[in-house]
């Protein structure tokens, strides 16, 4: 290095210092400070306008770079002697944690569902008997500057905290091969700053200690690939039943790709496509730094892997529920805590539930495969009181490959269809809408603001006209929904359903009218828990799986408490479990006799089903037990024409609710006070044929009327849709009104022009279908085919023009009931509560 310029003239020693004279110091000061005290007007002001020496400057910063560097270096040597003086010796590497099970409970705290590991499976092979692509695998994978770096890679580990700042935590790991030997061979899994620094300190000694080789082979024999196998060899023979020297290069690549996180990359776990997808990516990263060639990654990647991993059949019970379970652990504890800490666990699991709902699973799978192509289910159950998973069924065969049996469905998400409906309409409620709010049912064009315009149309491809929110919402039609949505808002909509904690809906730009049929993807484990909310008239409690854990001490790590809060209004809740739960509100679509009933046992239940037949869902709930139950296929290929939610999943969800409730008290809902808006259109009336829009201000229901309701952009269709449909049926008027349903007649019209009696109407036979078109009426309710049980049964009708009505008759399987012979001919609706 070239001497620092004038430092030998700038800096001198105290020695020389004190070789100076007393006087001369006392002349140099004075000269000096005379230099300071000067008037401005001296001859020698020019000095202090001299420019500094550029060299000057560079001297300084040199000496002043020097000394930090120097400073930092004695600080870390420092502080490697002081972290290292307390550290294991790095020589001896056999000296582990004495590895103790883990054990998973039902919530009894009794019986065992699965232990982990039990006993490690480990055999150690030497790095030369292995194929070169296993070593190459695993440093193109983890650590591809292996072999030229010291134990830590600054740039890597740069990169790492950049990866995780600008995609989120878990992006990339800085961790060298030997970093992550000394984290699973000799450092405990505390997630410290102390243990990183521990971690740093060990791998730069090992690195001094062994070769490169050494440490690679150490790795291979050390590091745990899941499933209690550690080291390469017991990972080949647990998953491919050879040898770790007789591995191929994609086996070698998928075993590469355990280490990061064993649990979540299991090939028996339910994340085997993100496995399969970080196999790819070792090829990949192998090809990009040489080690195979361009023909070798293309033909490993065409080899089915998955078809080669052995069958796994283990002492395990509830094994979805167990697995889910085991990755919230090795997310909060780490994968080595799990694996070899002893812990004790405590779940929320119902071992007698589940038992039961996998038994009645796999038997409805068996009918479902047979008679419509549906070759899996998933059941969910929640106690709606505290948000604890009582049961968890992934599929009907934990262990059936053929379907993908190891894949969790609760956890995955899938297009609901219909049965994200009560969500909208809860939405809904809360912005003002009532059940008894009056939409046409008719074939409507929505127009949307990108692309083609939106035409849905119901399931059964019927119309039924003027229809309440609580007719559309029971019966499960399609046009009524979207017009829901489009009152309500997507937003508001979104709002909610994020406040009911659903994960899979953020996105918002991916969602339009079709969302309240199913248009955006739900996990059922959480669509489960949305619904309890309802159960528990707006309070939600978060999802728990968790009672207790312990350490291998018995020292309590965490336990459960209630965590819960007010998400929807309780009376918003009560109106719409009062429609979920109105069997005869249903009985017009379900028929009355369905799978959505639970004998006297009040129940709210909805069914969904996606487009194609891809998906069949059933949720319900009681006020203390919420499930939920998926039918489909795995691959999302379609099943047979019909099969719905209705004859798929509401038998499974019918026969585990019959059968977990047997025994356990009879519990009610509370019953919604009566609504009374002052706007007929939402009290049940449309007193002319124009849509709801014609009537409310959709983003304030409840306010005055829209002086220009054709400013909505939607309003013209609606309102065309109307005139076409009442143009079909040949009605110039009519009203319509909310009721129950009886079956009906009526007889004594009287002819305005003649006062003639009408005989055109004759007693009908009680098991005749009720009629909609008697003469000189229009009936709106019951509807076709509806019977009610129950003391709640309310007729309406309108009047036609020219009809003067004597009296009207109501009876119920041949008993008269109720008469009217006054008021029949005032303002239409007609509306009477007989029963």
């Amino acid at each position: 290095m070239a001497p620092i310029p004038h430092l030998s003239k700038r800096i001198r020693s105290p020695q020389d210092w004190r070789k100076k004279s007393k006087s001369k110091s006392r002349k140099l000061g004075k000269k000096r400070f005379g230099k300071i005290l000067r008037s401005k007007k001296s001859p020698r002001r020019r000095d202090r306008n001299k420019k500094l020496n550029p060299k000057s400057i560079l001297t300084t910063i040199l000496v002043l770079f020097c000394a930090t560097i120097l400073a930092g270096l004695t600080a870390s040597a420092i502080l490697f002697f002081w972290v290292g003086r307390t550290l294991p010796d790095p020589d001896n590497l056999s000296e582990r944690l004495v590895a103790q099970s883990t054990k998973i409970y039902d919530r009894t705290g009794e019986t065992v569902l699965y232990d982990i590991h039990g006993a490690q499976k480990r055999t150690i092979v030497k790095l030369d008997d292995l194929p070169n692509h296993v070593k190459w695998s695993i440093i193109a994978l983890e650590d591809k500057k292996f072999y030229e770096h010291h134990g830590f890679d600054p740039i890597g580990f740069a990169r790492a905290v950049y990866n995780n700042i600008i995609h989120g935590y878990g992006s990339g790991g800085g961790s060298t091969l030997t970093q992550q030997l000394v984290k699973n061979a000799i450092l405990s899994p505390e997630k410290r700053l102390s243990r990183k620094i521990k971690e740093l300190v060990l791998s730069l000694k090992i690195e001094t200690i062994y070769t490169k080789d050494e440490i690679l082979q150490m790795y291979l024999n050390e590091i745990p690939y899941g499933s209690v196998s550690y080291g390469i060899e017991a990972a080949s023979q647990t998953f491919f039943g050879k040898s770790a020297k007789d591995l191929e290069l994609v086996e070698s690549a998928l075993l590469a790709s355990l280490p990061q996180a064993t649990t979540f990359y299991s090939p028996y776990g339910s994340h085997q496509d993100r496995l399969l997808v970080r196999a790819h990516y070792c090829l990949e990263q192998m090809f990009e730094e040489g080690y195979i060639t361009e023909e070798e990654k293309n033909v490993a990647k065409e080899v089915d892997i998955l078809e080669r991993i052995i069958p796994r059949r283990e002492n395990i019970l509830a094994p979805h529920f167990v697995m889910y379970i085991k990755e919230i652990l090795v997310e909060t504890y780490g994968e080595k805590m799990v694996e070899q800490g002893g812990l004790k666990v405590v779940t929320t699991l119902d071992l007698d539930k589940q038992l039961m709902a996998e038994e009645i699973l796999a038997e409805q799978v068996e009918i479902n495969a047979e008679e419509w192509n549906g070759n899996n289910a998933a059941l969910l159950a929640l106690d709606a009181k505290t948000g604890q998973i009582l049961t968890m069924v992934g599929s009907k065969d934990y262990f059936d490959e053929e379907n993908d049996g190891a894949v969790n469905v609760t956890t995955r998400s899938r297009q609901p269809g219909s049965s994200f409906k009560p969500i909208v309409y809860a939405a809904a409620f809360k912005k003002g809408y009532t059940p008894t709010t009056m939409l046409y049912d008719v074939i409507t064009t929505f127009k949307t603001e990108i692309g083609k315009d939106y035409e849905p149309h119901n399931y059964n491809d019927k119309n039924f006209g003027p229809v309440t929110i609580r007719q559309a919402l029971a019966g499960s039609l399609n046009i009524p929904a979207v017009k829901t949505i489009y009152l309500t808002g997507i937003s508001n909509v979104l709002d909610l359903a994020d406040n009911m904690s659903y994960t899979t809906l953020q996105d918002r730009s991916r969602f339009g009218l079709s969302l309240v049929l199913g248009g955006g993807e739900v996990k059922l484990i959480e669509h489960v828990s949305s619904f309890s909310i309802f159960a528990t008239e707006g309070r939600k409690h978060k999802i728990a799986s968790i009672l207790k854990v312990e350490d291998s001490k018995g020292k309590v790590l965490e336990e459960w408490e209630d965590e819960k809060e007010k998400v929807l209004d309780t009376e918003v809740c009560r109106q719409l479990v009062g429609v979920l739960s109105d069997n005869n509100a249903r009985a017009y679509v379900f028929g009355e006799s369905n799978y959505l009933t639970l004998g006297e046992r009040p129940v709210a239940a909805k069914t969904g089903t996606t487009n194609d037949f891809r998906d069949a869902w059933t949720i319900g709930f009681t006020p203390s037990l919420a499930v939920g139950v998926w039918a489909g296929n795995n691959d999302n290929s379609a099943m047979k024409e019909g099969a719905d939610g209705s004859v798929l999943a509401a038998p499974i969800w019918n026969r585990f609710m019959r059968q977990a409730l047997e025994g356990t008290p009879v519990e009610s809902f509370k019953a919604p006070k009566a609504v009374t808006t002052g706007k007929g259109v939402l009290d049940g009336v449309t007193p002319e044929l124009h849509s709801i829009l014609h009537y409310v201000n959709k983003d304030n229901p409840l306010g005055s009327e829209p002086s220009n309701p054709s400013d909505d952009w939607q309003y013209e269709n609606w309102e065309a849709a109307i005139s076409i449909w009442a143009e079909e049926e040949g009605i110039e008027f009519t009203t319509s009104t909310e009721s129950g349903d009886i079956e009906f007649y009526s007889e004594g019209f009287i002819d305005e022009g003649d006062e003639e009696e009408n005989e055109g109407d004759e007693e009908k036979d009680g098991d005749e279908e009720p009629s909609d078109d008697l003469d000189g009426i229009l009936l709106h309710s019951p509807l076709e085919g509806e019977q009610l049980r129950g003391r709640n049964i309310a007729v309406s009708f309108t009047r036609l023009s020219g009809i003067t009505l004597t009296s009207v008759e109501y009876f119920i399987d041949d008993q008269l009931v109720a008469r009217d012979s006054s008021g029949l001919n005032g303002e239409n609706p007609y509306y009477r509560d007989i029963y």
